[in-house]
């Protein structure tokens, strides 16, 4: 047998071997209890939305429940028109403003000042129900930038059993 027909056979067999192994390792990988987040910009990175000590409704209590949007990057992002909604459709809706790089703003439901760090609502009733939900970051071409969801557990439909994105 000459070398080129058995460094053919070998590439080959070691082709049929890569095929094999790739497809016994994808499912294995899909299979996995919690499928890999896809990587974006920007993210919600916390949210509070049980609002602590008594839900009175008062802008106080109001103000203790937010959501965090935290910039990954390191260069600005123009949030103008972008959206945090919940289940319900509760739309708060940024309006010139830019987050900095690596920089995180909180979103409170009620009333207050804006800032560079700190956004309102300014709502007089909660938003985020403390028994599940689904807070949903949106760009400005209303595409889903990132989702946080709470309460759900395995065998709901919502989010194939995760609480987490």
């Amino acid at each position: 047998m000459s070398v080129s027909v058995s460094a053919r056979r070998l590439t080959a067999a070691a082709a049929v071997a890569a095929a094999v192994v790739g497809a016994f390792a994808l499912p294995a990988t899909a299979a996995g209890r919690h499928p890999a987040r896809p990587h974006h910009d920007v993210v919600i990175s916390a949210v509070q939305y049980d609002s602590p000590g008594r839900d009175d409704r008062s802008n106080r209590s109001l103000n203790k429940e937010w959501v965090d949007v935290t910039n990954t990057t390191r260069r600005a992002v123009n949030l103008d028109r972008w959206t945090l909604t919940d289940e319900a459709g509760h739309t708060y809706t940024f309006r010139h403003f830019r987050l900095d790089g690596r920089a995180t703003v909180r979103v409170h439901t009620g009333e207050g000042r804006d800032s560079v760090t700190d956004v309102y609502q300014d709502r007089r009733a909660y938003v985020w129900n403390n028994d599940r939900d689904t807070a949903t970051l949106r760009n400005d071409r209303d595409r889903v930038v990132d989702e946080a969801s709470w309460g759900y557990h395995r065998g709901d439909d919502r989010n194939g059993g995760n609480n987490r994105h």
